[in-house]
């Protein structure tokens, strides 16, 4: 099976998790794409959807998926849905590759189960061979690539990328996150970072992980 394929199997799984009645959890990327065009087929079945980009929330919106605030949530929402770049097997991830880290946080946060969609790729031992993505004021950038580089890594602003909230990504390189828990907690508290795209406080429930013999279900 091509990685596309695979990325369509697990989304498709994932509607299996997504409770009747309620609203959803929305990430963002080309694996959340498959799941919003499969959440689609049961979207009398939902309330609706509450989003975690620009770029989520119009592909819902052509469906013809209800997109809530989450502003305006009143409640937990039952399960969140997103992909990873990186997910190790405790559940702790690396988000960010598609700009929406912050966003993705905040929606996850709201949420009572975060189920993780990827593809047996994105499976590793140690966090960290995927870069970093940190989404961090203006202002502020310069001195935050020094406090990576004093950590033996390579921080560098991703070009001609800014998110949803209007602010730049240092990708950083070099990496080998031991203690994803301790790391993001240290990395928060900086001065200028808005947030970092480890997923330690807010990791996977569960992953449904496409492989070339079906979707393998890992649980935390």
């Amino acid at each position: 099976m091509t990685q596309d394929e695979l990325k369509a199997l697990v989304a498709q799984a994932a509607i299996e998790h997504v409770v009747p009645g309620a609203l959803v959890g929305v990430g963002t990327g080309s694996t959340v794409n498959h799941f919003i065009d499969a959440l689609a087929k049961i979207k009398d079945r939902i309330a609706g959807a509450v989003s975690s980009s620009v770029q989520s929330t119009e592909r819902l919106r052509r469906h013809g998926i209800p997109v809530v605030e989450a502003a305006a949530l009143d409640k937990p929402l039952p399960v969140y849905v997103d992909g990873a770049d990186e997910i190790d097997h405790h559940g702790y991830m690396i988000k960010g590759g598609g700009a929406a880290l912050t966003r993705e946080k905040i929606v996850a946060d709201l949420a009572e189960r975060f189920v993780c969609i990827a593809d047996e790729s994105k499976l590793v031992d140690t966090l960290g061979r995927f870069p970093l993505p940190v989404e961090v004021i203006t202002m502020a950038a310069p001195q935050i690539a020094r406090r990576f580089e004093a950590m033996g890594a390579t921080a560098t602003l991703r070009l001609g990328v800014t998110t949803d909230n209007g602010h730049p990504i240092l990708d950083v390189r070099g990496l080998k996150i031991a203690d994803p828990l301790a790391l993001e907690t240290e990395i928060n508290q900086w001065p200028g970072v808005v947030t970092v795209g480890i997923f330690a406080r807010h990791k996977a429930s569960l992953c449904l992980l496409g492989t070339a013999g079906g979707v393998r279900t890992l649980r935390f």
